[in-house]
């Protein structure tokens, strides 16, 4: 697959952040010092330039789309890491060829959605062959809840969502993240399915939607993780390194 050998070209080079993030003085995780520095190979996905890392956001269920998650952590990668982005989602099926392109897909909604075995059969095999799904409940909601984790379950029957510790990699990519805050109080342990010993879907019960950043969505006093950008900054890395 095509974003598998693009991945293992990505170099780790050490120290690139200048300085802390703006938003340090509100209590925000500054970058890390040894934050990751990556170089890509030429990459021509949806028609960008050269060396740019592109994320898709899914289309799924047929033509239930993921609108309400923001892109806007994607500027804040290229800020604070060396990791040039496309600074905008590509919308892309996930029943597709196209979903292979991508090291990152997003995939959030509300309410219930079953997927067709088309779209499952694809998801799965993304995932095995290195790809990394980032997955949001929009708003916390209950019932997208409960339908992401029967369609868990059922595509990766040996491979259960268990709780990510914070001691995990995946949180000490660009910023080193040391909790979870809510917008109305504690939230849930991101959780994460594990596939050929790497994380291959990371999940957010509670949302890393960023809807501060959306047009025409808000959360709705859904408990939305609000250092979502830092959060989400952190996963890009580490679909680009693991």
């Amino acid at each position: 697959m095509k974003f598998s050998r693009i991945r293992k070209s990505f170099v780790v080079l050490g120290c690139i952040a200048a300085g802390a993030f703006a938003l340090a003085a509100s209590g925000d995780a500054p970058p890390r010092h040894d934050a990751v520095s990556v170089i890509p190979e030429p990459k021509d996905t949806g028609g960008e330039p050269d060396g740019i890392v592109q994320v898709a956001n899914l289309i799924y269920a047929g033509t239930k789309s993921s609108t309400c998650f923001s892109d806007h952590f994607l500027i804040q990668a290229e800020k604070d890491s060396a990791i040039s982005t496309s600074r905008r989602f590509h919308a892309v099926k996930l029943s597709s060829d196209e979903l292979f392109e991508f090291p990152l897909v997003i995939m959030t909604g509300e309410g219930n959605f079953e997927l067709p075995d088309a779209e499952r059969q694809n998801l799965r095999k993304f995932v095995e062959g290195g790809g990394l799904l980032l997955a949001s409940a929009s708003c916390s909601s209950p019932d997208w809840d409960r339908a992401f984790r029967s369609e868990m379950a059922s595509i990766f029957p040996d491979h259960p969502l268990t709780a990510i510790p914070m001691s995990h990699p995946v949180f000490h990519t660009v910023y080193d993240v040391k909790d979870l805050r809510g917008s109305h109080g504690p939230v849930r342990p991101l959780e994460g399915i594990t596939v050929n010993d790497r994380l291959g879907v990371i999940y957010s019960a509670d949302g890393l939607n960023d809807t501060a950043h959306t047009h025409g969505c808000c959360c709705c006093g859904g408990n939305e993780i609000t250092n979502d950008a830092q959060i989400n900054v952190d996963i890009l890395a580490y679909s680009l390194i693991y």
